[in-house]
């Protein structure tokens, strides 16, 4: 009896030690979520009671060199549901669906699941969002958006760029300069009870939005569009497979054009001109293609255009002087080969300069060999030839050009004439304007400057340069050599009246080169003496006449007839223009 007694007072006493010891515990815990995790817990108690929805940043804009916008917004709305809040379901679902023009069954999809918060479309146009807004349907949002709008729709399509359904760049400029012109939402937040209605009567906080810096950038809407009508004409009369424009100021490497016919519809970006039925993976390949700003992006061989960087490099190098007599028989033997002129018949006895007017491969094959591998390889590496040019848009190719140990006699002298390498046209036109400017090797660019939307902080965008890349002496050099190709040579339909302009010719001939597909171009600048704009223009597998001095030429004659009077470049006394036609 004794011993039964002690077994339940045992029992009494582990029980009662067990409840003391739970309820210290117990005690603990509610110590430690009251006290250490009570921060964490009241976030989450506001998460439950409170819908957060996001209030998008208006993009900054795009303005070009005279203040003209040329990417801006349209104001849009989000439209979405809370399941929790909608009390007329059937009227929700027949309201959006009619005038959203979105299938019934889709909208009831999306009202009928149980989230937070639902959207039914986007970029929806402020007319329609208007309605639903006055509406006041229960548990429908209305949120002000924005949608990119390009004023000018295909004009320097492949150079601005395009932004995104999410307002996120996608190329072009709007994807370099992303970080800026995004700015930072802002959002709402309402309160909810514990079953996510919101509680009537209780006020929302609001986070203003901040607006996206403007970019100012050195594009010229009419000197765009005076490349780009002029590039289109060339491209439908000699149906070309494309055309391209680079106009730039030679000066300071900001430019004014940039042109890649056919361009694509900004506002449309995703519409391409086959109506053909494709796979998804076959029109991401087209759109790509179609995108592609091959001025910046594509490589090509320069052809006879490339002799200015050959003139340059020999005159600095001191291995020619501009008397010089040369030979020119219609052709020159290097080892095993035989590599003629574009003048069969040869050119005869002529001058450095005259080689240069001609643009005889002879002269230049003997210049080459006098630079040697390495004074061509030293002064290519100076003149930024084997570098990017650092311009402010994605996507730029590198030069492909030889391995230094693999250049023989024969590369060498195929150099010497712009083939068997291939660099893009910007890069070619950047180094020619180091040549034309007194010797600073620019870069070049669209940015000018980034601009708050208030007005209130500006920051200049500024631009490395190399000084000395060309001596003043030799730059002054090629500018008359480069006047007289237009006034005495075969650059003579560059020719601009009342305007002093320096040119170079090309044509290279695409590999394989029994395609018989060819590369029409000419480089160009005026004022000669101190030019203002530079530009290049290249014709890709015209029909027919395939000569850069004759069907390149006259796109820059017309290129520079709109440009110079429009900078204010006055004409000076009319020249007779004489030269081989």
């Amino acid at each position: 009896m004794r011993n039964c007694k002690t077994a339940q007072r045992q029992r009494i006493l582990f029980s009662f030690a067990v409840i003391c010891l739970l309820t210290l515990l117990l005690t603990g815990r509610l110590s430690y979520l009251m006290l250490a995790k009570a921060d964490y817990y009241g976030e989450k108690a506001r998460q439950v009671q409170q819908r957060e929805r996001a209030i998008k940043a208006e993009r900054g804009k795009i303005y070009d060199r005279n203040g003209v916008v040329i990417a801006g917004n349209k104001p849009v709305s989000t439209i979405s549901v809370i399941h929790n809040q909608v009390k007329d379901k059937e009227k929700v679902i027949q309201v959006l669906s009619d005038l959203l023009e979105i299938d019934e069954d889709k909208v009831r999809q999306r009202v009928e699941k149980q989230t937070s918060r639902e959207k039914i479309k986007t970029n929806v146009e402020k007319d329609i969002s208007d309605k639903i807004r006055k509406m006041n349907l229960d548990g429908v949002m209305v949120d002000e958006d924005y949608k990119r709008y390009y004023p000018y729709n295909e004009l320097a399509s492949k150079v601005i760029g395009f932004a995104g359904g999410d307002n996120q760049g996608i190329l072009g400029l709007e994807v370099k300069y992303d970080k800026n012109l995004s700015g930072q939402d802002g959002s709402i937040l309402t309160t909810t009870n514990a079953r996510g209605i919101e509680i009537d009567g209780e006020t929302e906080d609001r986070i203003e939005p901040i607006a996206g810096d403007n970019l100012y950038c050195s594009l010229d809407v009419n000197l765009q569009k005076f490349a780009q009508q002029a590039a289109e004409k060339v491209m439908k009369a000699k149906n070309a497979k494309n055309v391209r424009v680079i106009m730039m100021n030679p000066q300071n490497g900001e430019i004014y054009a940039m042109v890649n016919a056919p361009e694509f519809d900004l506002n449309n970006p995703f519409e391409l001109d086959s109506k053909k039925e494709v796979s998804e993976k076959k029109k991401q390949e087209l759109l790509n293609q179609m995108w592609r700003n091959s001025c910046v992006s594509d490589t090509y061989e320069p052809g006879s255009t490339f002799k200015v960087v050959v003139a340059t490099s020999a005159l600095e190098a001191n291995v020619v002087k501009l008397t010089d007599t040369f030979s020119c028989p219609g052709f020159k033997i290097v080892e095993d080969r035989r590599i003629r002129c574009h003048k069969t018949v040869g050119h005869g006895a002529e001058t450095f300069v005259q080689g240069v007017q001609n643009s005889c491969n002879p002269v230049f094959m003997e210049v080459g060999a006098r630079l040697g591998v390495d004074g061509m390889f030293q002064y290519l590496k100076k003149l930024g030839i084997m570098e990017k040019t650092g311009i402010d848009v994605p996507g730029e190719a590198a030069t492909i050009m030889h391995q230094k140990d693999n250049v023989g006699a024969v590369e060498l002298a195929t150099m010497s004439f712009g083939q068997s390498f291939q660099l893009t046209p910007l890069r070619l036109l950047t180094t020619v304007s180091s040549v034309i400017n007194g010797g600073r090797l620019v870069t070049p660019h669209f940015g000018v400057k980034l601009e708050s939307a208030d007005q209130t902080v500006v920051k200049k965008l500024n631009y490395g340069e190399k000084e000395n890349v060309v001596s003043k002496e030799t730059s002054e050099n090629m500018k008359m050599i480069l006047a007289s190709v237009v006034s005495e040579g075969s650059g003579s339909k560059a020719a601009v009246p009342g305007y002093d302009v320096g040119a170079k010719t090309g044509t290279s001939e695409k590999l394989p080169r029994s395609s018989n597909r060819y590369i029409a171009s000419t480089l160009g600048f005026a004022p000669a003496e101190n030019p203002v704009v530079l530009a290049i223009v290249l014709i890709d597998e015209p029909e027919g006449i395939y000569y850069g001095g004759q069907i390149a030429a006259p796109v820059i004659s017309e290129l520079l007839n709109d440009a110079l009077p429009y900078l204010g470049v006055e004409p000076q006394e009319k020249k007779e223009v004489t030269g081989q036609r």
